[in-house]
Order: C-alpha cells, then structure tokens, then sequence
C-alpha cells in the first residue's frame, strides 16, 4: 500500500515536473538511507545521471516561465513527464525502505504502467491549461503559474516519501483542480467559438 501511494504521488509530481522527483529520489538514495533503489535501477542515483537531470531540471524550470516558450515546452514534455512518472514509479515502489514486499519489485511493470497514466494526466491538465493562464494575464501570469507548480511538485514528492498516506489526499486534490481547469477551458473554447461567429458575421 505505502508503495503504491509513494510512487503515485511522485508520478503525479513528475507530471508537473518531469525531474524533481528524480533529483530528489536520486539524491535520498545517493546521500541517505532513506530510499535504497533496487540494483536494476541503482543508475538512478549516479553521478552523470544526477547531473543530467540537474542541467535539464534548471533548463525545465527557466523555459516553463517563459510565455509562449512555455508551450513548446510542454509540447516536448508530452513524452517526457509520462515516462519520467513510469520510471520513478517503478523505481520508488521497489524501494526496500519503502514497502517491504517483493511483489512490487517482482512486478515493475505495474508500476510503470501506472506511472505513465498518472504522469500523463496530471501533465496534460498543465498543459491544456497554460494558454487560459497566457490568453487571460497577457502572459504576465506564466512564471506565477509556473513556480506554483513547481513548488506543487517539490511538496507532493515529499509528501510522498515521508507522509505517503497524505498522498490520496493529494490525488484527490488534484483530481477535483484538473476538473476545475477542463470545465474552465471548455467555457474558455465556448466563448472563443461564439467571439469568433460574431466577428464573422458583422457587416462589413
């Protein structure tokens, strides 16, 4: 169970960023005994692929603040976040500290499997919802919107180590925010379709 919640709520936060999660399990598991990775993932925690994900970490962090570099950032996330959410799924959940059951380390595919669709759902509401934040603050609201999320994912991968049992109240948090956004965005495509029959039916 504590596995489960642990890499759901670091999936849902490499949805928002794809490489707090990995810093800051790599890190743990390199610098603490607080996550031991199992041997086939234990690359995780070494030197070049901590520093990788540090140089993209800061580059994910600038680019996402920028109005309209923003978008094509999500756009090349699209297939990172889910897969990072996959990953670190399977690598916290088959953590000996973690959870102590094999089940979870004889099956990293669940893991992964779940990883990605959670990765990928919360990634997707971020991204669907940036152009409402861009079109309705002319762009002002961009890096506001964008340090709260990563501030949201530094918290929820937290939560999910140390306090995983919070995690359901975080999913449902989430849950009910990307609802909210898809009603928002609906309306938002609504009154955009009818600003645009309008102009186009007005006398020349």
């Amino acid at each position: 169970m504590l596995a489960a919640l642990t890499g759901s709520g670091l999936s849902a936060a490499s949805g928002l960023n794809a490489f707090i999660p990995f810093v800051l399990v790599a890190m743990l598991d390199r610098f603490t005994t607080l996550i031991d990775l199992p041997p086939s993932l234990s690359w995780i925690s070494s030197w070049w692929a901590i520093g990788i994900a540090m140089v993209l970490l800061v580059a994910d962090v600038v680019l996402d603040k920028v109005p309209g570099v923003d978008h094509v950032s999500d756009v090349v996330q699209t297939a990172v976040r889910p897969a990072m959410g996959g990953l670190i799924f399977a690598a916290s959940s088959g953590a000996g500290q973690i959870e102590q059951s094999a089940w979870w380390r004889d099956h990293p595919w669940v893991g992964v499997v779940a990883g990605i669709a959670l990765a990928g759902t919360v990634h997707t509401g971020k991204a669907l919802s940036r152009p409402l934040v861009n079109a309705g603050t002319a762009g002002i609201g961009a890096p506001f919107v964008s340090a709260a999320e990563d501030l949201a994912s530094v918290g929820t991968s937290l939560v999910a180590i140390f306090i995983p049992i919070l995690v359901i109240g975080v999913l449902l948090i989430l849950a009910v925010v990307l609802f909210r956004l898809y009603r928002l965005r609906q309306r938002w495509l609504r009154r955009r379709a009818t600003t645009a029959e309008a102009a186009g039916a007005a006398p020349a």
